[in-house]
């Protein structure tokens, strides 16, 4: 519609311009010729107001077709922005590796394969279910084949995994160094623990085996008390403090080993499993929605608990997660190409 208009008009102008330079070009009786204008033999100024008359047409013409050509970018920018591409992935606020890692791929993906990337804090089994169910993207902190062994099995014919970002993971129960416990057999008999574990996210992986493991060990009397990794560390913290005996819930990659002396409580019966790889695992529309993204998937991986060991302690030094996800990036400009190179 626009484009006829703006045709229209256009070919309007033409059309003026054409029938003033016909009439003059042929010179068809100067209406004063023989009359004795004096301009008989000046052809020039004798076509003088016809050339006005072409000009002026030939202006309206170009605003006429500047303010199409204006009036095209913009509904081409408008479309363009309503076909952005968007993903949207999921994340665990208070898991720090899963802070750490979704920010640093999304940071990516945005800078180098052109999505925007929307962010999402929700609980483990929310964000398996969410990724299952179309409702996310994809999220980078799927703990297998152990901790989230429980959801994988519910959801695996829903989801893609694309394989690890982290190898070598591990949960447990973690105390500080000077308390007297060595395995989780000990809790029985220590009473300096009050009987009580400090737990994260009810429903987490950790939190589920831990369950498992108050039965297996028959820890008779002992609460496992539901918090969120920021309130973990915030009892871990007030422990180290004054020097209490404090067990949590806890894994590696995890910042806490560099500021505390800690370690994790023996497990002999195995509740927790060997070590883990943390995945990324995406909904099954991803290949079709973003290819670019699933190729990147497939290859982003930390190299150790150092790498991704620089973004946690960032972030926990006072960096926004975005910030130090961007600053991240931009100093291992090598490791961001060998993730997205095709």
């Amino acid at each position: 519609m626009l484009a006829q208009q703006v045709d229209d008009q256009g070919g309007v102008a033409v059309r003026v311009t054409a029938r003033g330079s016909d009439q003059n070009v042929q010179g068809a009786a100067c209406p004063k010729a023989g009359r004795g204008c004096g301009l008989e033999n000046n052809v020039n100024q004798c076509r003088q107001p016809s050339v006005q008359t072409s000009g002026e047409a030939t202006m309206m013409m170009r605003k006429i077709l500047g303010a199409g050509a204006a009036l095209v970018l913009a509904v081409s920018s408008t479309l363009a922005i309503a076909e952005t591409k968007t993903l949207t992935i999921g994340y665990v606020e208070g898991w720090s590796d899963s802070v750490a890692t979704t920010f640093v791929a999304s940071e990516v993906i945005k800078q180098k394969l052109g999505y925007d990337v929307k962010l999402q804090s929700v609980a483990a089994g929310i964000m398996w279910q969410a990724v299952a169910t179309d409702k996310l993207d994809l999220m980078l902190s799927a703990w297998l084949p152990g901790t989230h062994g429980e959801y994988y099995t519910k959801y695996k014919d829903q989801v893609v995994n694309y394989g690890p970002n982290f190898k070598d993971a591990k949960i447990g129960l973690i105390v500080p160094e000077y308390v007297k416990a060595k395995t989780i057999e000990d809790l029985k008999t220590d009473a300096s623990f009050n009987k009580k574990i400090t737990g994260i996210d009810a429903g987490s992986g950790v939190m589920l085996k831990t369950d498992q493991a108050i039965k297996d060990y028959s820890l008779d009397g002992y609460k496992l008390q539901a918090s969120s990794g920021a309130g973990m560390i915030a009892e871990l913290t007030r422990a180290e403090k004054a020097q209490k005996a404090i067990v949590v819930t806890g894994w590696v990659p995890h910042w806490m080993f560099a500021k505390w002396k800690l370690r994790f409580l023996e497990d002999p019966k195995g509740v927790y499993g060997a070590a883990e790889t943390v995945d990324n695992v995406a909904s099954l529309g991803l290949e079709k929605k973003a290819p670019e993204v699933v190729a990147f998937l497939k290859k982003f991986q930390w190299a150790s608990k150092d790498e991704i060991g620089e973004v946690m302690l960032a972030i926990q030094d006072g960096a926004k997660p975005e910030a130090a996800a961007k600053d991240w990036v931009a100093k291992h400009p090598d490791r961001v190409a060998a993730w997205t190179a095709k």
